[in-house]
């Protein structure tokens, strides 16, 4: 990271630099006179202000509001920036600027994790934007729907952003809610949009935002993660639900097969998503007919399907879910699958309590503090022919990869995909074997 003269009239205590190294998670970690210092990732050529504070033998950086850099804490946006279009939610990273961005956080971390010559197996598999099929909007105190400003409760009352597909946010801003309230919106696969008012959870319920981030620091850094399968199960936790607009439940298409499930149950937010995955796993599956597959954290079963139409009716496909709701939803819309077997448990105690046959394959697509030394010890005890792991934080799934070497087995595929444009997020796949 260059250091740069400040005549940008940063105050005391704010360190003027320009971005240089991106890493995941919207951080970066470069060094700032012989200290290293986290902030919130910028693009390359950006110039911006980090107050620092010291901790321990790391100072912790955040863009100033109150600085020359302005809200976004962003002086000059560097070549990849886009004005912002939300007004003080800031500026964007534009197609450009924004790719090397996420690809450089995955390039820094995946090279150890996945040995040798891992950086020239990375690719970037990019989809335009008008993207985003799922929304999640909160309610302020004054009825407005918006979203939450980065690691905060703050409410941002405002509606503009490129994510959205075409239609979906129209009409939410002239409306008002149940303060304290989440709106869902869901364009599914027929383009009709659902609205639904999902009531403000009741005071002490799992729900309810802890300090400055949902997710907790323990999550958002790979932490706890039988505390991040108990948070999301909270936050899924029966609330009253108004449908607005559409029937509430959506239809979705997946290699010609139909979904109908809740408009506010989890699908993937990129239209195009579920589909692209489906057909990587399918293709790296290569299950033989009868043969034993899994289906870890399997969510409502788009990836059991596919593994169920290779393995056919003399072989078995077991689908693991904690979320009971999805769990419902995938028996109903796989009941055509007598064996696909769907069950709500606890991945990590649920392969500890299967007999000692090996799977052939094993799909896990776990929440995005990743698998963990638990799930992935139990799992290559039972040394599956091929393992294929999904993640969308580059940091937690190269640690999981690092485990899967460490028991033996080897990435022998991989592929990124920029399947979140406009975020820091990207989707990793990866395919292991012995």
């Amino acid at each position: 990271m260059e250091s740069i003269p400040a005549p940008l009239g940063l105050p005391h205590g704010v360190v003027a630099h320009r971005d240089s190294r991106p890493a995941a998670a919207a951080e970066r970690i470069d060094a700032v006179d012989s200290n290293d210092v986290r902030g919130p990732v910028g693009a390359p050529g950006r110039i911006g202000g980090v107050a620092t504070r010291l901790s321990g033998i790391l100072l912790a950086g955040a863009a100033d509001p109150d600085s020359a850099a302005g809200e976004s804490g962003v002086a000059d946006g560097g070549p990849g920036r886009i004005a912002g279009a939300a007004g003080r939610i800031g500026g964007v990273a534009g197609p450009v600027g924004g790719s090397p961005i996420r690809i450089g956080g995955v390039a820094a971390r995946l090279p150890r994790a996945l040995g040798s010559g891992a950086a020239d197996a990375v690719s970037l598999d990019a989809w335009p934007g008008g993207w985003r099929s799922r929304v999640r909007l909160v309610v302020d105190a004054d009825g407005r729907a918006g979203v939450h400003r980065y690691r905060s409760t703050e409410v941002i009352p405002d509606l503009r952003c490129p994510q959205p597909m075409t239609g979906a946010m129209d009409g939410l801003a002239d409306q008002r809610w149940t303060p304290g309230a989440e709106l869902v919106v869901a364009v599914d696969g027929d383009g009709m949009r659902h609205l639904v008012e999902i009531a403000p959870p009741e005071p002490g319920s799992g729900d309810k935002r802890h300090g400055r981030d949902r997710r907790g620091s323990a999550a958002r850094r790979g932490g706890d993660r039988n505390s991040t399968v108990a948070r999301r199960a909270a936050a899924h936790s029966a609330r009253a639900e108004r449908v607005v607009d559409g029937t509430g439940r959506a239809v979705q298409y997946v290699s010609g097969r139909r979904w109908e499930l809740s408009a506010t149950g989890f699908w993937q937010p990129h239209y195009g998503a579920a589909q692209c995955y489906s057909d990587v796993i399918a293709g790296w599956s290569d299950a033989a007919p009868g043969a034993l597959t899994w289906d870890l954290y399997s969510g409502v079963g788009v990836f059991a399907a596919r593994l169920a139409d290779q393995v056919g009716k003399a072989g078995a496909v077991h689908a693991v879910e904690f979320a009971r709701t999805a769990v419902t939803e995938a028996k109903a819309n796989l009941r055509d699958l007598p064996w696909v077997d769907s069950r709500a448990e606890r991945v990590e105690r649920w392969i500890v309590e299967q007999p000692s046959t090996a799977p052939d394959v094993v799909v896990l697509d776990p929440p995005r503090a990743g698998a963990g030394k638990e799930v992935v010890a139990a799992l290559t005890d039972r040394s599956p022919r091929r393992i294929i792991h999904i993640g969308c934080d580059p940091a937690a799934f190269a640690r999981d990869i690092s485990l899967y070497r460490a028991a033996g087995y080897q990435p022998v595929g991989l592929r990124v995909f920029d399947a979140f444009p406009g975020t820091h997020h990207v989707e990793c796949l990866a395919v292991l074997e012995r």
